[in-house]
């Protein structure tokens, strides 16, 4: 459910900004400043109402982004995620109506795991880019390698969410089957309040470095 070219895209960026929206017309100048610090994917979670409308503002006007969708709870948010013009979506969870909706619209999809059942569940239907999470909260790096150990000679990947930061990213794309990692803390909320647009593109700038490094 995730072509070669968009996972190769994730494993050259490598880090993923999360985030969700709450003015429109914040939506273009936010992902144009990531851009302008390096950072080229995003998850932009459908957790408020403006949500949609701002994947395809996103889609639209900055097609430089990858613009990945998060928060995919039902099979209709499937549908117009992908009618938004997203790249790619993930969920919280694994749940197969969502799934197959996914597939329905040929939208990559990367379905949320936290246990072995979890995974065999995403297998059966087809699913093998898998999001990890809580994954922190689950036991971080440890876990993960204890988990996927039984899976391994498939080649599935994960991509980590929920208490990654700058401080154990790098520890977590050290992990041969994580491609890219996904990062919550890089937009303040104060920054996009108050419109510094530099102040956010500083600190995505300060994330790439860090990576390069």
């Amino acid at each position: 459910m995730f072509p070669e070219e968009l996972i190769s895209r994730l494993t050259k960026t490598r880090i993923v900004a999360g985030f969700s929206i709450q003015d429109v017309e914040k939506a273009v100048p936010l992902a144009q400043a990531l851009l302008a610090g390096g950072i080229e994917v995003i998850e932009l979670t459908l957790r408020t109402e403006q949500g949609l409308e701002a994947v395809h503002c996103i889609a639209s006007e900055v097609p430089e982004m990858i613009v990945g969708v998060g928060t995919i709870l039902t099979p209709e948010q499937a549908h117009a995620t992908k009618d938004a013009g997203a790249h790619f979506g993930v969920a919280p969870g694994t749940n197969p109506n969502v799934i197959r909706a996914a597939q329905e619209v040929s939208l990559p999809f990367a379905p949320g795991i936290a246990n072995p059942s979890d995974i065999e569940a995403a297998l059966e239907l087809g699913c093998r880019f898998l999001k990890l999470f809580p994954a922190e909260a689950l036991g971080g790096i440890s876990y993960l390698r204890s988990m996927s150990a039984p899976y391994n000679h498939l080649g599935l990947q994960y991509f980590p969410l929920g208490g990654v930061n700058a401080n154990n990213m790098r520890d977590y794309l050290a992990e041969p089957n994580v491609p890219t990692v996904g990062g919550s803390w890089i937009v303040q909320n104060d920054l996009v309040a108050s419109g510094d647009w530099s102040g956010l593109t500083a600190r995505a700038t300060a994330v790439t470095q860090a990576l390069n490094c």
